[in-house]
């Protein structure tokens, strides 16, 4: 991820109201976004009707009327997957779309959920992590930022407080619970 100084700053003058902030922040990090809905939409459906740069388009809408007090850009790019992630969910649900009925799949390969025999659909997915959330919601925090965010350890470290150790405790035992949450499902 691009780390300039000029992208903190600019974010702080969004936090702060600057008009024209937004307007300055977009050509900096565009490309970035678009790596991120990339690989949100890594695993979805031939024909989706949400292509990558829509993905990106609705998140940034979402993301230019929020109002999060940014911290840095690691802040603003752990948002950024949060929102995407969001944006597929809700796009899933009001499609219609079922658990195992032609769903959007997510693969999990890059996630590595030990003896899942399957990709689980994104809704499945998606309940998991907020099964996570409810029960430890670092662990879920950590998964998200890591495996949809793409972030490193020291960077989710930098976003949580949290040591390196502590974010690669984190995500081994996150991943575990999802492997058993989703893998329970699997039959």
């Amino acid at each position: 991820m691009p780390d300039t100084p000029e992208i903190t700053a600019i974010l702080a003058a969004w936090r702060d109201g600057e008009p024209d902030a937004l307007d300055r922040l977009l050509p900096l990090i565009y490309d970035e976004l678009h790596r991120l809905a990339s690989r949100q939409r890594r695993g979805e459906r031939e024909g989706h009707t949400l292509n990558t740069t829509a993905l990106l388009h609705e998140a940034y809408i979402r993301l230019a009327g929020s109002e999060v007090a940014w911290v840095d850009r690691t802040h603003f790019y752990a948002v950024a997957a949060r929102t995407m992630r969001r944006v597929l969910v809700d796009h899933a649900r009001a499609h219609g779309r079922t658990k195992r009925d032609g769903g959007a799949r997510v693969d999990l390969n890059d996630i590595q959920i030990p003896a899942l025999g399957r990709d689980p659909d994104l809704l499945d997915l998606d309940e998991a992590l907020q099964q996570l959330s409810a029960l430890d919601e670092r662990k879920a925090r950590v998964v998200e930022l890591h495996y949809f965010g793409g972030l490193t350890y020291d960077e989710i470290a930098g976003v949580l407080e949290l040591s390196a150790a502590t974010v690669h405790r984190e995500l081994r035992a996150g991943r575990a619970w999802l492997g058993n949450a989703l893998g329970a499902d699997a039959e």
